[in-house]
């Protein structure tokens, strides 16, 4: 399953939300430098998903705040 995911870093909490068309926007503390916030996105997404994070690869967007995220 491949979701839509629409990052905020440097929040001052780590909030994931449903939108109602289908995406995810995940707030999270963690800075986007050296990978930091992506790490801090796959963990919160497992969290909210119930699955482990090695489940989650970023296919897309690495660098930018739009990912796609495949969930295995």
């Amino acid at each position: 399953m491949k979701l839509t995911v629409h990052v905020k870093p440097k929040a001052r909490k780590t909030v994931v939300q449903l939108l109602p068309d289908g995406t995810y926007k995940i707030a999270v503390t963690a800075l986007a430098d050296k990978g930091k916030a992506n790490q801090a996105v796959l963990q919160a997404l497992a969290d909210y998903l119930d699955v482990a994070p090695s489940s989650l690869t970023i296919l897309s967007g690495h660098t930018a705040r739009t990912k796609i995220i495949l969930v295995s």
